[in-house]
Parts: structure tokens; C-alpha cells; sequence
């Protein structure tokens, strides 16, 4: 049996390509901080040609933090000292043909090579950044700091607060996470998607102490509240196919 066989890809809202998937990855110890923008500010963070998703006539900004682990293309082994690393994203939502996805904003990496190739070849806003991640006794402790402008971090404290849960159809938390690829446009201006398969999200409620962060503030992201709707999971297996243009 076929490595992509034993995946069910049935909870996907279209089909997957035609074609064998690219890179594997996992998602560990994830944060996720949302917060509502509104939908004209939005806009203008956002490139035209990508329509903008919106949950109750709001747009929304998260920031997901994880630990990713067994990074590695399809075919090869692990590359060491690239398979395991930090991440911070800032991220927004996208919606093309009835697929929604995400906009990533920018993404922070503990990890130069990573960062660097993915900025050349998927066309990602990525960013090489000093990151800490530590288990402490009552969660997780992050501290992360941008070396190309170390005015743009995060330093936070989260854990989960009950128990798991997959989220209800029609919820925000369906609408916030399920969300089956990305967006990106190249350097033409043409719209680019990723598709990614995962297992549906197990989800628990959050809770953080944002001690520092400026990874909205110096991008130009003016949100309408202080404190943000948390979310946590623990692990996501994922892979992802080629890129491929977003508008048939």
C-alpha cells in the first residue's frame, strides 16, 4: 500500500492533486491567538487577487506557535539539524473557489536554512529567528526574537485548559482550523496554493499570558482587542503536495 493510502483524506472539502506529496512534517505543543481585525484594515495587508475569509462579518489575525519536528521531503531521510525547530506564525484567512486556507503574514524559525529555502521556493514570508520553547510545570513557556529586527517578538506562556474536543461544524473553531492549504503569491503576482492533509484538529481551550509582543505592531497589524481567543492542541502529522496555481 501506497504511503498516501493509508491517510483518509475524506474530511477535505475538495480532492487532493493529482500528484505524490512533497514534504512531511510534524506539529507539536501548538498556541493558537486570535484576534479580530477589521476587514478594510485586513485588506490592505493582504495581496488584491486573494479574497479575504471572515467569521461573523470579522477578519481575524492568529498567531500559532509549535514546535516542528520530522521535517523531511518525501523519499529522504531527515536532514539533521533541520528537522526539529520553533516556529512562530502570524497568519490571516483566505477563501478561493470554496477552499479555504491561510495567508501566512510572516513566519519565525529557529532554523536559517529552512527559513531561507522556503522564502526562495514557496514564496513565504519566513524569517530567521532566535526562539526558546520549554516545558514548565503548568505548560509552555516561548520566547522569540526576529534577527532581522529584533523589535519583532513574542515571549508568552500557554497551556491548556480543558479537555479535547473536535470542534462543532459551524464554530469558530471549525472555521479557524480546519483549513486544508495555503496561499501564497509568487513573484509574477500569480496566486500559488498548497495543499496539506491532516487528520481533523483535536482542539482543547487555552489559556496565555502574552508578557511581549510585538509581531502585530511591527507589521502594521492594528487589531480591535487587546486579548486574543486561545486554542491548543498537542500534535498534528502532516504532509504537503506542490505548489500549484490557486485560480483554475
Amino acid at each position: 500500500m501506497k504511503e498516501k493510502d493509508k491517510w483518509d483524506e475524506s474530511h477535505r472539502l475538495w480532492s487532493l492533486p493529482p500528484l505524490p506529496w512533497l514534504m512531511k512534517q510534524n506539529w507539536k505543543d501548538l498556541l493558537f491567538a486570535h484576534y479580530p481585525i477589521k476587514l478594510e484594515l485586513l485588506r490592505e495587508l493582504v495581496p488584491e487577487m486573494l479574497p479575504l475569509d471572515s467569521y461573523n462579518g470579522m477578519g481575524w489575525i492568529g498567531i500559532v506557535s509549535f514546535q516542528m519536528t520530522g521535517v523531511r521531503l518525501r523519499g529522504l531521510p531527515p536532514i539533521p539539524g533541520t528537522n526539529t525547530f520553533p516556529q512562530v506564525n502570524v497568519r490571516t484567512y483566505i477563501n478561493i473557489d470554496e477552499k479555504p486556507g491561510v495567508y501566512f503574514l510572516s513566519l519565525d524559525a529557529a532554523n536559517r536554512l529552512i527559513a531561507r529555502v522556503a522564502r526562495k521556493f514557496l514564496y513565504l514570508p519566513y524569517h530567521h529567528a532566535d526562539i526558546t520553547m520549554k516545558r514548565n510545570v503548568s505548560g509552555f513557556a516561548l520566547n522569540s526574537k526576529r534577527r532581522s529586527n529584533n523589535q519583532a517578538g513574542l515571549v508568552c506562556s500557554y497551556r491548556a485548559i480543558s479537555e479535547t474536543y473536535y470542534a462543532p461544524k459551524g464554530t469558530f473553531d471549525e472555521w479557524m482550523a480546519e483549513r486544508y492549504c495555503f496561499y501564497t503569491v509568487n513573484k509574477k503576482g500569480l496566486p500559488l496554493r498548497c495543499d496539506i492533509l491532516h487528520q481533523p484538529w483535536l482542539l482543547q481551550h487555552g489559556e496565555a499570558e502574552m508578557n511581549h509582543n510585538t509581531l502585530l505592531t511591527k507589521q502594521g497589524i492594528q487589531v480591535e482587542k487587546e486579548m486574543p481567543v486561545f486554542h491548543f492542541s498537542k500534535r498534528m502529522e502532516v504532509r504537503a503536495w506542490p505548489l500549484l496555481p490557486a485560480m483554475e
